[in-house]
Order: C-alpha cells, then sequence, then structure tokens
C-alpha cells in the first residue's frame, strides 16, 4: 500500500467521489450547459434579425426604399410598419422592437426641392447588446441612404460618377478586426466567460469538500491519512477536483480553438498549462476561504461573492484602466485577471512564454493561499481540541466535586 500522504488523502476523496457523485455530476451538467448555451447562442457569430420599426408618415418611393433596404441588411428586420410616433413607443416599450427610424411628412419633396430633411432614430440602449448592434445598423443605413439621395441629385445635376464619389465619400476608410474579423461575439465571450466558471465551479466544490470534513467531524480521520499535516491534506483533497476540472477546461479549449476555429496564434501547450493553473490557483483560493470560515452556507456564500466580482475586475467586460484606482488594485487579486491576459498574449497576440511570464508567475503565486489556509486549518483544529479538552477537564471537575 502506497504510504504517500498526498496520495492516501486522494483515494480518500476519491472513493467519496464515486460513492457520492451527485455534487461532481450537477456541477459538470452546469458547466457543460453553459458552454451549450453560449455556443448555440453564438453559433452564427452574432445576433441576427433583430426586429426594428420604421414611422413612415411619408408613404413616398423614398421611404419604402428605405424599409426594403433595412430588410436586406442582416443585422436587423423591419417586423413592422407604424404611422404615428406613439404606436412605435409602445411596441419598443414592450420589447417587440429594439429602435425605429421615423420619417416626417414631405421628406421625398423636400429631397427633390434640395432641402435637408431630418431622420429621427429611437434606440433602446437598455438592452446593451440588441440596442447596441439595432443602433450600429440603423445608423450605417440613415448613412447609406443619405449618401444615396445625394448621388441621384446630383446625377440628375450632371455630375459625373467620379465627381460624386468624391464629393460623397471624400475619404475611404477600411476597417480590419485584428483576431476576429468575423466580429464573433463568441469568440469574445466563450474564451474566457467558459474557462472562469469551469474554475469557480472547482473553487466552489473545493471549498464545499473541505467544509464538510469540519461539519461531519472527520476530520480526525482526514489528518490521520496526511500524516498529520494540513498541506498535505489539503493538497490530496484538491486534487481529484483539479484533474477533473482541468480535464473540462482542456476539453473546452479543444473544442473552442479545434473544431470551433476560435484564433489561436500561439502555442496550444502554454493555452493547456494556463488553463491548468487557473483551476489550480482557484483552487487555492477555496482552500484560503474553507479554512477560514466553518459554516459551509457562509463558506459557499463567500465563494460565491468571489467568483462573481471576479467577473466584474477581470478586464474583459470592462478595462480595468478605466475603473477607479482602488479597484484596479483588487483586480490582480483573482486569477481570472491573469488568465485573461495570458490568453489574449499567446492566443490572440502569438507571445511566448518570456513575454507573458509574469502572469504565469501571479497564478503560481496563488499557490501562497493553499499554504495560509493550511495554517490558519491547523490553528483552528488545534484550538477545537483545546477547547474540547477544557470542556473535558471542566466536566470532570464538575464530576467530581458532585460525588465529593
Amino acid at each position: 500500500m502506497n504510504s504517500n500522504p498526498v496520495y492516501r488523502v486522494f483515494m480518500r476523496e476519491y472513493k467519496r467521489l464515486i460513492a457520492y457523485p451527485r455534487y461532481l455530476v450537477i456541477l459538470t451538467f452546469g458547466a457543460v450547459l453553459t458552454f451549450v448555451f453560449f455556443a448555440t447562442m453564438t453559433d452564427e457569430g452574432q445576433p441576427q434579425r433583430l426586429p426594428v420599426g420604421v414611422v413612415d408618415m411619408d408613404g413616398s418611393y423614398l421611404s419604402r426604399r428605405i424599409c426594403h433596404e433595412l430588410n436586406a441588411t442582416p443585422g436587423v428586420q423591419v417586423k413592422e410598419v407604424f404611422d404615428n410616433h406613439m404606436a412605435a413607443r409602445r411596441a419598443m416599450q414592450r420589447g417587440e422592437i429594439f429602435a425605429f427610424y421615423e420619417i416626417p411628412k414631405n421628406t421625398y419633396n423636400e429631397v427633390l426641392q434640395f432641402h435637408a430633411p431630418k431622420f429621427v432614430l429611437y434606440n433602446n440602449a437598455a438592452y446593451l447588446l440588441a440596442g447596441t448592434l439595432c443602433y450600429k445598423q440603423l445608423a450605417t443605413m440613415g448613412m447609406l441612404a443619405a449618401g444615396g439621395v445625394q448621388r441621384e441629385v446630383l446625377r440628375k445635376k450632371g455630375v459625373g460618377e467620379k465627381q460624386i464619389m468624391g464629393l460623397i465619400q471624400p475619404v475611404a476608410f477600411e476597417t480590419r478586426n485584428i483576431s476576429n474579423p468575423w466580429i464573433n461575439y463568441g469568440v469574445y465571450l466563450m474564451t474566457t466567460l467558459i474557462p472562469a466558471v469551469i474554475a469557480f465551479i472547482a473553487l466552489m466544490h473545493t471549498a464545499f469538500s473541505i467544509v464538510r470534513e469540519r461539519q461531519r467531524r472527520t476530520v480526525k480521520h482526514w489528518l490521520k491519512k496526511a500524516h498529520g499535516s494540513t498541506v498535505y491534506a489539503l493538497l490530496g483533497k484538491m486534487l481529484p477536483y483539479t484533474l477533473w476540472y482541468s480535464l473540462l477546461a482542456l476539453t473546452a479549449n479543444l473544442i473552442m480553438f479545434g473544431f470551433m476555429d476560435f484564433p489561436m496564434n500561439g502555442s496550444w501547450l502554454l493555452m493547456a498549462l494556463n488553463s491548468v493553473l487557473l483551476i489550480v490557483a482557484a483552487q487555492c483560493a477555496a482552500c484560503l476561504i474553507a479554512g477560514c470560515i466553518n459554516d459551509p452556507s457562509l463558506a459557499m456564500s463567500v465563494s460565491t461573492l468571489y467568483s462573481a466580482m471576479s467577473f466584474s475586475l477581470s478586464g474583459f467586460s470592462f478595462p480595468i484602466d478605466a475603473m477607479p484606482g482602488f479597484f484596479q488594485s483588487f483586480s490582480w487579486l483573482y486569477p481570472i485577471r491573469h488568465y485573461f491576459l495570458n490568453y489574449t498574449d499567446i492566443a490572440i497576440n502569438g507571445n511566448n512564454l518570456h513575454q507573458c511570464w509574469p502572469h504565469f508567475c501571479a497564478l503560481l503565486g496563488f499557490g501562497l493561499l493553499l499554504l495560509l489556509g493550511a495554517m490558519v486549518l491547523k490553528w483552528q483544529i488545534n484550538n477545537n481540541t483545546a477547547e474540547v479538552k477544557r470542556e473535558v477537564k471542566k466536566k470532570q471537575t464538575v464530576l467530581s466535586e458532585s460525588e465529593k
């Protein structure tokens, strides 16, 4: 029989997982469901055919042409043409459309008279993604429609095609989206969100399993397997979860960067190491949380709060440089921040280890939390043992006095 303490604790935890697999199965199902949800939601790269409206108070050839051109764009779809502003506003308030154009009366006549009619674009920014995409599509179509009208007017004046394009668009801009030319929201969301979800499921599962030892009063047997070392006990406890959730993270990487063809300009090996270190760093944070908190519900609440804050302070949803300095310093306390910076260096910029080693060292530095958690856990165990001994001694004193 292997006498290695880490191996003994590992086998003890492995047998528990086999005997009571419901927590592992439920959490794994949650991670897989999250992956499937985002993969299917962003299968077209970004939302398509978002419903918009048009308030057509002109009823002319020009207004009908604008509606037709809006329907021809893949991003939006004219769900309804309204005859007044209030009807379109009610439809937006009910969530039936995300934006609408208002074309005023006599628009076509003003164009023929070389006047400048004004279109009004109403956009619902309460829905961030849908509102932003609708605004982008409708604003672009508005500029194209204005250019088209100006071109027709210049043609009637007898201006040549080259001069017309020079007047309409004197400077031509060419946009090149680096590393994500398809503007695929899946690349933006899944590459960071999926590893973060898996890592913090591992964090909560590890914290829960450690606190359950103290709740069930099996700490003595647990430490006996680890030869009395809390460090070995924590290492053996977290190792089964490290292997399983690392496998999930690596499988997600294989699907995203392989089958889904997400950009990967660097080393696959470095990206795999980045994913494994993210899982280990999250578990080390779990060891500190579980070492300081004895109550399972409170430990899970703190783990959830820590995980939720990491999504805001990691930098992929809101730039860290735009945050107040106080919060910028807190962003380095979350492993997902270092994982995200490593991801951009490796997968997007194609950098090697000598260019992104500081954040790999930062992920390794989270191992200090495991040592700190082991110290706190040992102190609490010794304190509880001493308290139990005092209680026993006190009861013995009371019994001896009663016998006398």
